[in-house]
């Protein structure tokens, strides 16, 4: 029989130094396997947008001040007006909706390019049939929402 401290010792060394190796390699493993299946994260879309109101005309004109291009197909739209939202949503793009006078402008009209860049208006006009109106004074917020992410949050007073 060996006593402790001659041989003994010496065989859980190696085999408590081949378990700890073949626990970290499995860890490392998981650990890429997890960054293919998942694959590379996307960075959200980053812009700067102005909002103004007419409360004579109903007219909301958002400027797409500075950033990333937008691909209004992908995005939508919420109105409301002193805290009430609108009754019908513009369903941008658009031409003749609901809701809505005339076609909208800019990449909000369904006949131009899909794309919003920095620069460039977009715009429509609240139907007094929507509920409410915008008139002179009231506080008109949009929400811009991509790909189900807030992209910003507007407000302006007509």
């Amino acid at each position: 029989m060996c006593e402790r401290g001659e041989w003994g010792d010496r065989g859980i060394s190696p085999l408590l130094g081949t378990v700890l190796l073949v626990g970290i390699t499995i860890c490392l493993v998981a650990v890429i396997a997890v960054g293919f299946v998942t694959g590379p994260v996307e960075a959200p879309t980053m812009a700067a947008f102005e909002l103004t109101t007419d409360g004579g005309g109903s007219e909301i004109t958002i400027e797409h001040v500075t950033g990333d291009a937008i691909d209004v197909r992908e995005l939508s739209l919420t109105v409301a007006v002193d805290g009430e939202e609108l009754s019908e949503q513009p369903p941008v793009p658009f031409v003749g909706a609901v809701g809505f006078d005339g076609a909208p402008t800019g990449p909000f009209n369904a006949e131009a390019s899909p794309q919003w860049r920095a620069g460039e208006r977009a715009g429509f006009r609240v139907a007094e049939t929507n509920d409410p109106t915008i008139e002179a004074g009231d506080t008109v917020n949009v929400g811009l929402v991509v790909d189900g992410r807030l992209l910003a949050e507007l407000e302006a007073t007509a």
